[in-house]
């Protein structure tokens, strides 16, 4: 895993909570949540890929 991976992680959470922040004081609730689920969503999908890279290297690794 690389360095530039978790920061990219944490930028994503970063501009995630500040929208989230923001959409909420203004009165939008349903949007700052929306806003949440996505970044989330966004990060799960990021590590499935590394997870997957990950098996596949373990794979070539024992020649499953």
């Amino acid at each position: 895993m690389n360095v530039d991976f978790i920061f990219k992680i944490a930028a994503i959470g970063i501009i995630v909570a500040v929208l989230s922040l923001v959409l909420s004081r203004s009165g939008r609730e349903e949007q700052a949540m929306m806003t949440t689920l996505s970044g989330l969503i966004v990060v799960l999908l990021m590590l499935v890929q590394k997870i997957a890279d990950l098996f596949r290297t373990i794979e070539t690794l024992f020649g499953f």
